[in-house]
């Protein structure tokens, strides 16, 4: 579900009435900063340049923070809550209320990376309540926007960045994001044993299958991204090695055309001059340019062999970051084709053998590993003790 978000209730800076004080130390702060200093740390740069372009007093902004908070069209924050079970076959004080409490856990350790384009600020996982709970509030953001900042709040454009384009009116960006993060949260319940029972929907769930599928395709797109990023990193790094190169064949001609311009060359001393005048008026000058031209040479050469060494283990770096990233990319791509695989024999052996069979066979199994799971939970609660 979605909240208005209450971070001063989540962080228990105050205490509703259904919060038992007693167990508040069995809640999990992962953090909880101010948003005013989230919006500092994302926005204050863009709002800089955004501010230096404007012509008109009135244009200019100055509190971002404030400007969203008054808006119509975005909200400063948005709250995401999970929950698995409820009060009757999960209650917070019961041996399957920590089942939940480990299973929220795991799937908020990795939710951040999932989701770059929302900036969590406040997380809590509450055990002092009926039921073991997660609240994430987090701000959604965009880079490279055309229209305001060009780093801005905008939820649409923050899901749309991790993938999720809107199709039809009841197919959004966030409803296809929600989809997706329950997929992600029954992945690690199953992990514990735990099955998704889907009550009174009618939405399109990812099956765990799908969920991994798709998750290993993201991973070869951005990777493919990065493959190409550095690709262009290589070619600048051999653009710029050329170029020094070509300064260094430069520095080899001026040496060798040394002997032949005039401007280096002593001339014969005229007639009637003194030697005392010849090296006053003749040989000084041409030895200080000499001694500029070594000066200027040594130091421009010393300065390009360095910059030039610089360039070259560049290079080299940038060389076996991208064979490694080719590498990683192939073995994604090996993977996805494994499960696209299983998931195609999956449904051949539910329509061989008959829906209904394979999902007996699949509970009878469940059942099984949930029950050797509980045994283990139990004697491992019992040797804590």
């Amino acid at each position: 579900m979605v909240g208005k978000g209450s971070v001063n209730h989540n962080s228990r800076k105050f205490k509703a009435e259904n919060v038992d004080g007693e167990r508040s130390h069995f809640n999990i702060d992962y953090c909880n900063e101010p948003i005013k200093k989230i919006y500092h740390e994302l926005f204050d740069e863009a709002l800089k340049r955004y501010n230096e372009k404007q012509t008109r007093a009135d244009r200019k902004i100055e509190n971002y923070y404030e400007k969203i908070r008054n808006s119509k069209q975005e909200k400063p924050f948005h709250e995401l809550i999970l929950q698995i079970g409820d009060k009757g076959n999960m209650s917070a004080e019961s041996e399957n209320g920590q089942l939940a409490r480990q299973v929220l856990d795991e799937y908020y350790r990795e939710f951040q990376e999932r989701n770059p384009n929302l900036k969590v600020f406040s997380a809590h996982l509450h055990m002092d309540e009926a039921t073991p709970h997660l609240h994430i509030d987090f701000v959604p953001f965009t880079t490279g926007s055309k229209r305001g900042l060009d780093t801005r709040v905008s939820l649409k454009q923050a899901l749309a960045a991790q993938g999720f384009k809107g199709g039809t009116r009841g197919d959004t960006e966030w409803n296809q994001w929600v989809s997706a993060e329950k997929s992600a949260l029954a992945f690690v319940m199953e992990r514990h044993g735990i099955e998704w029972e889907h009550k009174g929907s009618h939405e399109k769930h990812l099956s765990v299958l799908d969920y991994k599928k798709q998750e290993r395709e993201k991973e070869v797109a951005q990777l493919s991204d990065e493959i190409s990023r550095q690709e262009d990193k290589l070619e600048l790094v051999k653009s710029r090695i050329n170029n020094m190169l070509d300064c260094e064949n430069s520095l080899d001609n001026v040496v060798k055309n040394f002997d032949k311009d005039p401007q280096y060359q002593l001339p014969d001393s005229p007639a009637l001059m003194s030697a005392k005048t010849y090296k006053t008026k003749i040989a000084q000058p041409i030895i200080n340019a000499l001694r500029e031209l070594v000066q200027g040479v040594i130091i421009k050469y010393f300065k390009m062999k360095n910059t030039l060494e610089q360039w070259r283990q560049a290079n080299q770096n940038l060389y076996h970051d991208n064979n490694r990233l080719s590498e990683k990319a192939k073995n994604l791509e090996n993977i996805n084709a494994k499960q696209k695989a299983e998931l195609q024999d999956y449904k051949l052996l539910r329509k061989v053998f008959g829906s209904k069979h394979i999902d007996d066979m699949l509970k009878q199994a469940k059942e099984i590993t949930q029950s050797k799971q509980r045994e283990k939970r139990f004697r491992n609660y019992k040797d804590e003790r």
